[in-house]
């Protein structure tokens, strides 16, 4: 795999918009550089790096693959991602595990919503970036219009390193500045050729353009360029790698992934201009240290994606930032303290792996397997501890409840979930104690269907949704009083207890408990007995089920038997004397509120906040962080908004994002309480059936 100096390595994601031929590229590259023999073909089900049941199924990629490949003394890692919302956590993850982006757009349709957010990531990872202008062969592609719609979308600074030999079907290869040479590719292969005439004012003003944008990346050329001379090949081609790390320049190549045009050039590119892993900045750690990719120094690395499989085991995706990997060597979970010796170091080309003969130094990228206890995040060392910063992930806002349809599920599903959680970090799970649902929360409903189907597929786990129980809570709305009296006799000891309870509102301060007897009308050691009656029986509600808040409970009167009272009479009567003095005071529903803050472009801001109002919200400000971008910020209840990313995602065209916490309850409007009132009573009759 090339040499394995970390000036010869370079580790270049491919991300953008789902369905602007990222896998495509990719394959066309392994093809190219000769790794596979045939070009792979997502569409004909015949993808290298989509190889996922889903993704095959789905005709477009859900996992991150890895597609290392040999160019010209070079060990380039491809890292393919997902081009849809659900499954940006892959993007991310690629991200932090190369050293430049190359944003892939459709040149037909140019750049997407996908590739805003992820323009957006990129720049606060600090990745230099450069764009791939695909399907030049396609009707309508234009690669004017689509340059000049990334120019201004994300700066001026866009400028092409190549200028594409005709369009549509008439695009037969490009034109290269830097080196002034011209491209084309035919059923024969990539072979030069003189550049058309027509093209050489284009190539040559591309090629000034790039002059007076790299010229400030090296102090002697700069006088150069001041002075009015041009750049040789040489020195434009030195010049930029430094503009684009310092993203003063953002390179443009054009072609092909279909018919191969483009391909060798912009691999000549990624050889020749990308940055290598030593030119990175270093790796912030947990401790707000920073280490530098060394491979001099011992073993780090740090574990960027997790696969699991039934079969295969748990695959780690490593990037090695210090020191080297081989055979044998011992590592240290720094997370967990676990120590293991490599029998074998991988490469992997998609599904497919391969050991590594001698060893894998910094800057690169290995698969590690059978690490059972090593997650997504996680740093490997040689048994020093650094541990490397998190990726910074969105937080999954699509929560739904998971159910095993049969009892042999159920008795599987704790297991596979967590293999399945445990690959995908933007997935979450939780027990919610008080509506005893089993909550997995993701990017989206696609993210969703695409776990059970894996369940399914992968761990013959069948599961389907239930209805997310809300966790609404019910209070009082005024003061009222009531005797619990229990009396039991049924032959030798009997059962009694007499308590009179006051209840009254306590708006905010949670529940109070008020011992107002006197004269020992209840013993005093059977007065804690009456306090965990009534909170047993607040628990329970008194509407519809959900637990009581904010009251506060005074027990001032009653009377006991000294030989047939105990404390389970007493709870008992507590319970009675609460239910009944509760029914007598205005019981109402109250609702959880969710706080929002959502962020989308000017031009859907109002549709937004007629959305939110329709579901009953109230809009509390608006500001502007950033130019033609509102935040909204609202109050809604949280029945309304708990799925709000399909609603957003639809009324934004996919630009918006939001936030979403819990803050306070509300009383439920009164149709609402009697609904879930009247669903409370069918659930509880049809469950005594």
């Amino acid at each position: 795999m090339g040499s394995s100096g970390i000036e010869n390595i370079r580790n270049v994601v491919l991300v953008g918009h789902g369905g602007a031929g990222k896998t495509s590229l990719a394959e066309a590259m392994l093809f190219m550089s000769g790794v596979t023999n045939r070009l792979g073909s997502v569409d004909a089900g015949q993808s290298i790096l989509d190889y996922d049941a889903e993704e095959m199924k789905r005709k477009y990629s859900i996992n991150l693959s890895l597609a290392p490949l040999n160019f010209k003394e070079a060990t380039i890692n491809i890292i393919d991602t997902p081009g849809y919302a659900d499954f940006i956590g892959d993007s991310i993850a690629g991200m932090e595990a190369a050293e430049a982006a190359l944003f892939v757009i459709d040149a037909v349709s140019g750049p997407q919503v996908t590739t805003d957010r992820l323009w957006k990531i990129a720049g606060e990872m600090g990745i230099p970036r450069a764009f791939f202008i695909n399907r030049m062969d396609k009707e309508h592609a234009n690669f004017d219009e689509t340059l000049r719609k990334l120019r201004e979308k994300y700066g001026e600074n866009i400028l092409p390193i190549q200028v594409p030999i005709g369009s549509e079907d008439e695009f037969t290869g490009v034109v290269d500045a830097v080196r002034m040479k011209g491209y084309v590719t035919d059923e024969k292969g990539t072979h030069d050729a003189e550049i058309p005439e027509d093209l050489l004012a284009a190539t040559e003003a591309a090629a000034e353009a790039l002059g007076d944008a790299t010229a400030e990346a090296d102090d002697e050329l700069l006088l150069k360029f001041l002075d009015g001379e041009k750049f040789t090949k040489e020195e434009l081609a030195s010049l930029i790698k430094p503009a684009m790390m310092k993203g003063a320049l953002v390179p443009v190549f054009v072609g092909s992934a279909e018919n191969m045009s483009g391909v060798r050039s912009l691999l000549h590119g990624i050889k020749n201009f990308f940055p290598a892993p030593s030119d990175h900045a270093p790796l912030r750690t947990l401790d707000d240290e920073e280490v530098a990719f060394d491979a001099n120094k011992p073993f780090s690395g740090h574990v960027f994606k997790t696969l699991s499989d039934p079969y295969v085991g748990r695959l780690s995706f490593v990037k090695i930032v210090t020191g080297e990997l081989k055979p044998g060597s011992e590592i240290v979970n720094t997370r967990t303290g676990d120590k293991a010796r490599l029998a074998q170091v991988l490469r992997a080309v998609g599904k497919e792996t391969e050991p590594i003969s001698g060893s894998a130094k910094a800057g690169d990228i290995v698969v590690l397997s059978k690490l059972n206890n090593t997650l997504t995040n996680d740093t490997l060392s040689a048994g020093h501890k650094v541990k490397f910063a998190s990726l910074p992930l969105p937080e999954p806002l699509y929560p739904v409840a998971l159910v095993a349809k049969t009892k042999a599920d159920e008795d599987k599903l704790g297991s596979a979930l967590k293999a399945m959680i445990d690959e995908d970090p933007t997935l979450k799970l939780t027990r919610d104690d008080e509506t005893k649902q089993t909550v997995i929360s993701g990017l989206g409903d696609t993210a969703i269907e695409v776990l059970m189907n894996r369940l399914r597929d992968r761990y013959h786990v069948e599961t389907e949704l239930v209805d997310l129980r809300i966790p609404y809570r019910e209070t009082i709305r005024k003061t009222a009083q009531a005797q619990g009296r229990h009396k039991k006799q049924s032959g030798g000891s009997g059962q009694f207890a007499d308590c009179w309870l006051r209840l009254e509102p306590n708006q905010d301060n949670g529940y109070e408990f008020v011992d107002e007897i006197i004269q020992g009308r209840i013993p005093r050691q059977f007065i804690p007995a009456v306090d965990k009656g009534v909170q047993e029986t607040m628990l329970g509600g008194v509407l519809a089920g959900y637990p009581v808040q904010d009251v506060k409970v005074a027990v001032y009167d009653g009377s006991y038997h000294s030989v047939d009272s105990n404390e389970m009479a007493f709870r008992t009567a507590a319970r009675i004397g609460f239910k009944a003095a509760a029914e007598k005071a205005s019981p109402v529903i109250l609702e959880p509120m969710a706080y929002l803050e959502v962020l989308v472009p000017d031009d859907y801001a109002g549709a937004v906040m007629g959305d939110v109002s329709g579901l009953r919200g109230r809009i509390m400000g608006m500001d502007a962080p950033e130019a033609g971008m509102q935040l909204i910020k609202a109050v809604a209840p949280y029945a309304e908004v708990v799925h709000y990313s399909p609603h957003l995602r639809s009324l934004s065209h996919g630009t918006g994002t939001y936030t979403i916490k819990l803050e306070g309850y509300e009383q439920v409007p009164g149709d609402l309480q009697k609904k879930i009132i009247a669903n409370y009573e069918a659930a509880r009759e049809a469950a005594n059936k």
